[in-house]
């Protein structure tokens, strides 16, 4: 820490040029090397392989009638003890990487000083004299550079570009991998992040705790459904081989060997998997080696100060071979569901064919037709917090069996799968404490997501008595009402709702986020003015950010379409500063990645609006096209976008309605939009009876 005296001379006009000199204190800080990361880890050769293979092969397992949790252990011991013998596990210091040369040179970064300062100004001028400043600036830093530093490309090794490398390369040149890190790994702030996370659920639990009420909800009470899933079904070899080909290949620090090696010899372990995972769905046991959880932090959003344990969100990192069980098991349980109609059906999260596009769509096709009849729409977007890890076990069993239809061993199965659960946090070679969890569902694994949507079923039954339309995703849940600017019940009504889903989820420990609880009344601004007076306790705003898409009061959608504007020319510019570097392949792929994936999100909800509202997503468009394949300004982009076979933005956004169309009719789409296409079935036999045609809407 370094603290100067700067003396700064400072013009203040008080009726005349007055000078004054002012004095003042800065203190500066020096960021200093980052930190240094400490890593274990077995290096795996074809020679390590092989004997670890070698020695496993000469010492075949027998497979003996034996409980559960012995076979697991058993088996993880001897694969551990295998890989440790043959490749011990090492411990490796990752030191910072030293600054590129041309980054020390002051000379170069200062004619970057001056070309950024002179890019600023022609972008706001738009003079001709500083252009021409700034492309000479420019074309003197390559100059520099490539004399000062020049590439010797004869003796630069051929290296195969993976995706990964691809894109933590750009990250390190663009500098976007910056890691926040709040401290060098400790065992001390591990244990911090584990008394944080403990601290904050039993927080919510206990001021949750006195609302509880002894009655609960006759919706809660119903009678088993007409078929209950008892027992699973056992698992054979080609069912397995497909579920393993489908599971993520991560590795945790709880797996005896790094997943690649075991799907590598996934033919020598076939037998002894399917031996593990028939018994568990046999006898309803979740084996105890699958129980523990490694947390790791995640900072919620890359903007948020990481010095502060709140804007950290604990993933868990499960052992892989737990995953392909809980896949297995979800594949049984979710065909029960589908069968029986009884997952929510205004819930898209984590469900097959649902989507944040679809569930958007469904909510904006609404406020449409109430725009339509001549009415407002009030929407009404609620917030949870950390409703994953405050699910009550005891309430989620129950409604397993009483809403659900789950019995015998396969309800056996959940509650072993939900009891006698740990977890600890682990940040490189560092490790908290294992801590034992009574509550929640794990972030990260296979069945949370569904575990979850069974646990919110009642709330639907809560909202529908109130006469309230809604859509959930996950656990971010949208109110919805028709009304018109002289009506109070609609209103009174959705206040009531608000109060009754309140209570409802303190009740089953779920906490609304009342800070994060946004309001929006989309409709003519005289109209909308009418209603704020009746609404002023919800504290209504100009626009929400819905699913990572921005509805305004108009529904013009013009704040999210320079939202997207401004994203999708920061992520350009990175890549156009790589550019040079990289072949039309690699950047093909960066461009797919962040710029199409940018444009095509949610751009069905785009459908309609007139042609100059779709412009500047148009000219992101043609900007990629042009850096990627390095197209001067002044040519025609028509042609370019043809060669690379990109539609047009505006063809584009027709292209997904006609594909959501086409999923309706073909039964690959959710049933709340499926329903909304109706076939043409005209009053007499006519030649176009057979054509496929839908009704209009009136």
């Amino acid at each position: 820490m370094i603290s100067n005296s700067v003396l700064l001379l400072a013009h203040k006009l008080v009726g005349s040029w007055n000078h004054y000199c002012v004095f003042f204190n800065i203190t500066s800080f020096n960021q200093g090397e980052a930190p240094v990361r400490t890593v274990r880890r077995h290096y795996i050769t074809s020679e390590v392989a092989a004997n670890f293979m070698g020695i496993l092969q000469s010492t075949p397992a027998e497979i003996l009638p034996a409980p559960c949790n012995f076979i697991v252990d058993n088996f993880n011991s001897r694969l551990k003890s295998t890989l440790d013998s043959v490749a011990p596990l090492l411990t490796k210091t990752i030191k910072r990487k030293p600054t590129p040369p041309w980054r020390k040179n002051n000379e170069i970064n200062e004619l970057k000083r001056k070309c950024r300062s002179a890019e600023r100004r022609w972008r706001k001028n738009k003079l001709t004299v500083i252009r021409r400043f700034y492309v000479n600036s420019k074309a003197t830093i390559m100059q520099s550079e490539r004399h000062e530093f020049p590439i010797s490309h004869n003796s630069s090794p051929t290296i195969k570009i993976t995706p990964r490398l691809l894109f933590s390369t750009f990250n390190i040149l663009t500098g976007s991998n910056s890691n926040k890190v709040f401290k060098t790994p400790t065992d001390d702030l591990c244990k911090n992040f584990a008394d944080h996370f403990r601290t904050k659920i039993k927080d919510i639990r206990s001021c949750l705790l006195s609302h509880q009420v002894l009655s609960v909800n006759a919706s809660e009470l119903l009678s088993l459904p007409e078929e209950t899933l008892e027992s699973f079904a056992l698992v054979d070899a080609r069912t397995l081989g497909r579920v393993f080909s489908q599971v993520n290949p991560t590795t945790c620090p709880l797996d005896p060997i790094p997943t690649s090696l075991l799907k590598s010899f996934y033919g020598f372990f076939e037998e002894q998997f399917l031996n593990i995972i028939n018994c568990c769905l046999q006898t309803g046991v979740f084996p105890t080696a699958f129980k523990t959880a490694v947390v790791k932090p995640l900072l919620k959003k890359s903007n948020l100060d990481p010095n502060v344990f709140d804007n950290y969100r604990p993933v868990s990192n499960l052992p892989f071979l737990s995953k392909i069980l809980e896949k297995l098991v979800f594949n049984q349980v979710n065909d029960f569901l589908n069968r029986n109609n009884i997952l929510e059906k205004h819930q898209s999260g984590f469900r097959r064919n649902h989507s944040t596009e679809t569930a958007l769509l469904k909510i904006l096709n609404d406020i449409r037709w109430n725009l339509d009849n001549k009415k407002l729409t009030v929407l009404v977007l609620l917030d949870l917090s950390a409703a994953f890890d405050t699910v009550d076990h005891h309430i989620l069993l129950n409604r397993l069996s009483h809403l659900v239809g789950l019995s015998g061993t396969v309800l056996n199965w959940f509650c072993s799968y939900l009891t006698d659960r740990c977890f600890y946090v682990s940040m490189d070679t560092c490790s908290s404490g294992t801590h034992e969890i009574g509550c929640g569902v794990p972030q990260g694994s296979i069945l949370g997501p569904l575990l979850f949507n069974l646990y919110m079923l009642p709330l639907g039954d809560v909202i529908r008595r109130h006469g309230i339309s809604f859509h959930s995703y996950a656990d971010d849940t949208q109110l919805y009402i028709a009304v018109s600017p002289d009506e109070t019940d609609q209103i009174d009504a959705l206040l009531n709702c608000i109060v009754d889903i309140k209570s409802w989820m303190a009740v089953n420990f779920l906490q609304l986020n009342q800070d994060k609880t946004e309001v929006l009344v989309i409709g003519p601004e005289g109209q909308r003015e009418k209603l704020f007076p009746k609404l002023q306790h919800l504290k209504p705003t100009q626009s929400v950010k819905n699913l990572g898409v921005i509805f305004d009061s108009e529904l013009n959608f013009i704040p999210h379409i320079r939202n997207m504007t401004k994203i999708g020319f920061y992520h350009l510019k990175n890549i156009a500063r790589v550019r040079p570097f990289l072949s039309q392949a690699s950047t093909e792929v960066l461009m797919h990645a962040f710029i199409s994936c940018c444009l095509d999100y949610c751009n069905a909800l785009l459908s309609g609006l007139p042609k100059k509202s779709t412009l500047n997503l148009q000219l992101l468009q043609n900007s990629a096209a042009r850096v990627l394949t390095r197209t001067r300004g002044r040519e025609h982009i028509t042609p370019v976008l043809e060669s690379l076979h990109w539609l047009p933005v505006r063809f584009r956004i027709d292209f997904k309605v006609l594909l959501l169309v086409f999923k309706c009719l073909n039964g690959l789409a959710p049933s709340y939009l499926s329903d909304l296409l109706l076939p043409y079935q005209p009053s007499r036999t006519l030649r176009s009876s057979g054509s496929g045609l839908l009704s209009l809407p009136k």
